[in-house]
């Protein structure tokens, strides 16, 4: 696990966030859609788990109006182990499918794993979504060597699909901005396009609801870094225990006012299950966002 980064970020300009030739500023939003090629999803229960059912949804969110579309091969949530050579198998096809099907989208894979993330470029993918924190050093490294993006994520320095128990922090917000600015910095120095990273707070990952809250409320903070941030909210257990404990099934509303809230702060790509829902609440934030400017 890597030890505990050093602040080494001051607040700066906002950064350009360019990707597959694709360009989002200062007030751009860019919907990362996801698709999960797993059979124990919390969300789907594995319905795009076999190939045919995850290409084609990739097609309909793409349709729906997702910029970017990210495709994992593991639950992020304890459940049955998958070695990075059935990771391999669940993704790497998916990801050929999806670019010879769509040519001009941004494809992003869920992995914390380097072997995974070199079979993934190779079949083209443009962006590496580490969501556990740079646990495998060697992913930097993979796309530094070719040429795609990076998300460097704060998870808690856990260990990857665990849950620990009663963690703390004496400042979460501090702790993730710190954390994640220096993974982004050691991405930089292993040759990682700058403008091609981003960084993620991580809801719920070494989190528990109060953390969660606390950084959706505060992420302004983290925008100021200059750094893109990637808020990835949609359906989580924070915003269900937010609203009084409701089930995954009863989360979309919430997960919508999470979304502008992290808009109107700042946030540049959001990652989320509807697409299209996020693509018309993302445009009210950007007319408020535009008539109080």
């Amino acid at each position: 696990m890597p030890n505990s980064p050093k602040p080494v970020a001051v607040p700066g300009p906002p950064s350009v966030l360019r990707l597959r030739g694709r360009a989002f500023g200062p007030g751009d939003f860019a919907v990362m859609a996801v698709v999960n090629r797993t059979p124990d999803s919390f969300y789907d229960r594995g319905s795009t788990y076999a190939f045919s059912a995850a290409v084609d949804a990739a097609s309909r969110l793409i349709a729906d109006g997702a910029d970017i579309v990210d495709i994992g091969g593991v639950k992020a949530g304890p459940g049955t182990d998958v070695d990075p050579a059935e990771e391999i198998r669940r993704v790497a096809d998916v990801v050929a499918a999806v670019r010879e099907r769509h040519p001009e989208v941004i494809i992003s894979v869920d992995t914390w794993r380097s072997e995974v993330a070199k079979v993934v470029a190779e079949a083209g993918a443009d962006l590496l979504n580490d969501t556990w924190g740079g646990v495998d050093p060697g992913l930097a490294e993979v796309a530094a060597a070719y040429g795609v993006g990076l998300v460097c994520a704060h998870a808690g320095r856990v260990e990857p699909r665990t849950r620990p128990h009663r963690i703390a922090y004496g400042d979460v917000v501090a702790d993730v901005i710190a954390y994640t600015t220096a993974l982004a910095e050691r991405a930089v120095a292993a040759g990682v396009r700058r403008d091609a990273i981003l960084i993620d707070p991580a809801h719920d990952f070494g989190k528990n609801t109060w953390h969660s809250l606390e950084v959706s409320r505060r992420l302004g903070e983290m925008t100021a870094t200059g750094w893109p941030v990637l808020v990835a909210v949609s359906n989580k257990d924070f915003v269900g225990e937010a609203l009084g404990g409701l089930p995954v099934e009863e989360r979309h509303a919430g997960t919508l006012a999470t979304l502008a809230v992290s808009a109107l702060q700042g946030a540049r790509v959001f990652r989320v299950h509807d697409a299209a829902s996020a693509r018309t609440a993302l445009a009210v934030v950007r007319r408020l966002a535009a008539a109080r400017s």
